[in-house]
């Protein structure tokens, strides 16, 4: 990497090789790495993970500081023959690191290759944007080349609106083409595409642009290279290219690589590579999505489930039945099939009659793990007659086929009645070192030949629930298909939400299927399930992190939200900080004093810079920890109409130092909320938090000349101590 790097003006600002028997593992590298000024971006090759929590929070907190791409050697085959479900048998480890990154806001590239694209684009200091790349080129072939790779990854051919085109094109070649490409045609010169590129560096419907030069007899290769060096010095998008060919575009390439303008020998090359910088800027997003907590819905029944779950390990059984799998869904208020046990025909025929038909009978048995592979179920039974044949042909033939399973009787639940209903398989896979992740995909018997997936590690929210079922092949026939209406994708999103709640209640899931799934324009129907659980100690969990601790990401810590009276009266609530706090914090700040402003950030800055306020309030629950006042204000409009607004008043903060056992603390209070006890409240409470978490030492810096805070210090127990690294600082301290 250093020699390659060497030649195509790639800088390092450190280079950390990890061996096996340092104490300094992958995690503390990419801390130091998100907090070194000098690094603007981070690559990394990576094996194996040893402490998947805190490799998922340091990967978190680098990528949200500055670009991390990844690249991970052994990659594992995808098929688990030890699995007890469909989503376990289809889900490799490889899929599930996919997934965290993705999650964590890093781009992974799978060939050294990729790895040095990346680093070229990174070096060149390129930041996150959409994914539409415009093609500019002066050969027709080259540039189709790019546009179908641009289509293979998921990127979109970045067009020219109407009006651009009807500007620049009077000032190209007569054969140049726009409609698509923007083709200059064999007769370019350096000023078509200047002007070429100027028009799609102005073009709202343009995220990146790649320029593409096919050596020709006669073509300025060096000048085209310098109108693209000159273009990059303003440039407000990223900027790519291609010289292809190799003996005249020699001179050329070193022209591009001195104006930091990443250059590739293929037109997929150059597409993949800025495929890596679209990929960032879609994690991205997936990075600020903050898990909510688990109980905004309708609360489910967990006391129940955990019974369910208790009784069936109790029999030294890790397979729940059909009815028992269905049973712990209900509780969690996802809709199932009403389901009866018949222990002979006589009861099946009885149950049939009363549910109403048409029916399904499906063998009950703890033993059989795919009910379908031994002629467990029959489907459309219409009288009673039929299902009383049906379950005595049933019984006789599973016994046949599978001699030693201990049959307890046929299930009978009455058919789902969607008839353009499309089937969806939810599932869940546990993976080490990762714990739970949630999968979605296309449902029915050939699941695994159909091996649609799509996961997304838990907590989810409602942007995570959608953006996992669009990544599915299956998302294609849920709108308008084929004459079905389009299904309600609010009630399809729910389900994932709740299973996301299952998942971190339940640390004993292990795996499970809800197969299929149907769900059409009405909502959705679990007709089948299936779930398999084991023993809390025997999980694959990531560490002690209290009742989350088999989690990779840390929900919404809901538990820490208290409401105190405020002295003077009224009341607050003080609560764990969440992203869409980002106003009201930047209000809280923009109210202050300069002198109260400058006491706390030492700096005379009117509001917080956006990279600032996002670090603040997009946080790792594992890592940090803050901790806002809410007040509800009362407000009356000119007509006398009354409404109610949340108003931030107060903020305490610690973030764990790199020793994993100190944190740094801060405090903010409204002025006009000074002296009430406030800051105070929200002292005790973040000193409490960070010695839940087993944290032992509490520290900050307080401005010497800031005798309020100071006071307040000693009050709360810190000792006061010189600061030598500058005398116009106090180090405060606190034994937690």
């Amino acid at each position: 990497i250093l020699d390659w790097a060497s030649n195509n003006g790639v800088g390092f600002s450190s280079v950390i090789s990890l061996g096996p028997h340092t104490d300094m593992g992958l995690s503390e590298a990419l801390d130091f790495l998100a907090n070194d000024a000098r690094t603007q971006s981070i690559v990394v090759y990576m094996e194996g993970i040893q402490d998947a929590r805190r490799f998922v929070s340091a990967m978190r907190s680098a990528s949200h500081a500055k670009p991390v791409v990844v690249l991970k050697a052994g990659r594992k085959p995808a098929g688990n023959k030890a699995a007890q479900t469909h989503s376990g048998a289809i889900v490799g480890s490889d899929d599930v690191f996919d997934a965290v990154l993705r999650r964590a806001g890093a781009v992974r590239v799978r060939s050294f290759v990729a790895l040095f694209s990346a680093a070229k684009c990174l070096a060149s200091r390129y930041r996150p944007v959409g994914k539409r790349l415009a093609i500019v080129t002066n050969g027709g072939g080259p540039g189709v080349l790019a546009a179908d790779w641009e289509n293979e990854i998921g990127l979109d051919l970045g067009l020219l609106s109407p009006e651009s085109s009807a500007s620049l094109a009077p000032q190209l070649p007569a054969l140049a083409s726009l409609g698509g490409l923007i083709d200059l045609s064999e007769d370019a010169t350096p000023q078509h595409y200047a002007r070429a590129l100027q028009a799609a560096f102005s073009d709202r419907q343009i995220d990146g642009v790649l320029a593409i030069f096919s050596p020709k007899p006669g073509a300025d290769a060096e000048g085209v290279a310098q109108a693209l060096a000159d273009a990059k010095r303003l440039a407000p998008k990223p900027l790519l290219s291609c010289w292809m060919g190799d003996a005249t575009v020699v001179p050329a390439r070193k022209i591009l690589r001195s104006a930091q303008i990443p250059t590739f020998r293929t037109p997929e090359a150059a597409v993949g590579a800025f495929g890596n910088i679209a990929s960032f800027y879609q994690n991205q997003q997936l990075l600020q999505q903050t898990p909510p907590s688990l109980t905004t819905l309708a609360k489910p029944d967990i006391d129940g489930a955990r019974l369910v779950i208790e009784s069936v390990l109790a029999e030294r059984r890790n397979v729940l039945t059909e009815m028992e799998s269905k049973t712990l869904l209900a509780a969690f208020h996802i809709p199932v099939t009403k389901t009866l046990l018949a222990r002979n025909a006589h009861e099946a025929m009885m149950i049939a009659t009363q549910l109403g038909f048409p029916v399904a009978l499906k063998i009950h048995s703890r033993d059989i793990a795919h009910k379908s592979d031994v002629g467990g179920v029959v489907l459309n039974l219409q009288s009673g007659a039929a299902v009383r044949d049906a379950y005595n042909d049933m019984v006789q033939r599973v016994a046949r086929l599978q001699p030693d399973a201990r049959i307890d009787g046929v299930t009978v639940q009455q058919m789902a009645r969607a008839r353009r209903g499309r089937e969806i398989c939810i599932g869940l896979v546990s993976d080490d070192p990762f714990g739970p992740v949630i999968t979605f995909g296309a449902g029915g018997t050939m699941i695994e030949l159909i091996n649609d997936r799509a996961m997304e590690l838990p907590p989810l929210n409602q942007f995570l629930a959608r953006s996992l079922i669009g990544r599915a092949r299956v998302a294609e026939t849920l709108g308008e298909w084929r004459g079905a209406s389009a299904v309600d994708m609010q009630a399809l999103e729910q389900v994932l939400l709740r299973v996301s709640e299952m998942v971190c209640a339940l640390p004993q899931l292990r795996e499970m299927d809800i197969n299929p799934l149907i769900v059409d324009e009405h909502g959705t129907v679990a007709v089948d399930a299936r779930i398999v659980v084991t023993e809390v100690g025997q999980t694959s969990g990531t560490g002690h992190h209290g009742s989350y601790g088999h989690l990779a990401i840390m929900p919404y810590p809901e538990r820490l939200e208290q409401t105190w009276p405020l002295r003077g009266g009224g009341e607050y609530l003080v609560r764990p900080i969440h992203p869409s706090d980002a106003q009201m914090i930047q209000r809280l700040v923009r109210e202050l004093s300069p002198e109260s402003r400058y006491m706390r950030f030492a700096s005379r800055i009117a509001e917080l810079p956006p990279s600032m306020l996002s670090r603040f309030t997009l946080i790792d629950y594992d890592r940090e920890m803050a901790l806002v006042a809410v007040q509800r204000e009362r407000i009356v409009d000119e007509e006398g109409e009354v409404s109610h607004k949340d108003r931030i008043v107060g903020v305490s903060r610690y973030v764990t130092n790199p020793d994993h056992s100190s944190c740094e603390f801060a405090l903010l209070v409204a002025d006009d909320f000074a002296g009430k006890g406030l800051g105070s409240r929200l002292m005790h409470s973040i000193m409490e938090v960070a010695r839940d978490r087993g944290l032992a030492e509490i520290q900050g810096l307080v401005l010497a000349n800031n005798p309020t805070m100071l006071k307040l210090m000693r009050r709360l127990g810190f000792e006061v101590r010189a600061f030598e690294e500058d005398p116009e600082f106090k180090l405060v301290v606190h034994q937690l």
